[in-house]
């Protein structure tokens, strides 16, 4: 199954008036990258978000998320959001904003 183009789409609207962002194709989905760093993107119907060590436990404990884990080998500090959990525009930005949040400590990638 091809990624969620709709969902993708709202990322984008989320994510437009960002500096230094960058889309790319990726995992058989489509990623956003901040600065050179991976923090979100789409795979399949899935919402992809790193929000690192803080809020990873926090977060798995919510209704619609689960960790990411596409290969058989979880990645910590990663979470997968069913449709469900970010249709509320409401919901999504607080997620935008977990991800944009932990991205911005991290260095910067050429």
């Amino acid at each position: 199954m091809p990624y969620k183009e709709s969902t993708a789409a709202v990322i984008r609207g989320a994510l437009r008036r960002r500096r230094n962002l960058v889309e790319k194709k990726m995992f058989g989905g489509v990623g956003f990258l901040l600065n050179g760093n991976m923090c979100c993107g789409v795979w399949k119907e899935f919402l992809i978000l790193r929000v690192g060590p803080d809020a990873y436990d926090t977060l798995l404990g919510e209704p619609y998320v689960r960790e990411f884990d596409i290969t058989g080998r979880p990645m910590r500090g990663w979470i997968m959001v069913r449709p469900a959990g970010y249709e509320d525009k409401t919901t999504l930005a607080a997620l935008i904003d977990t991800t944009i949040r932990f991205v911005r400590t991290l260095p910067a990638k050429e």
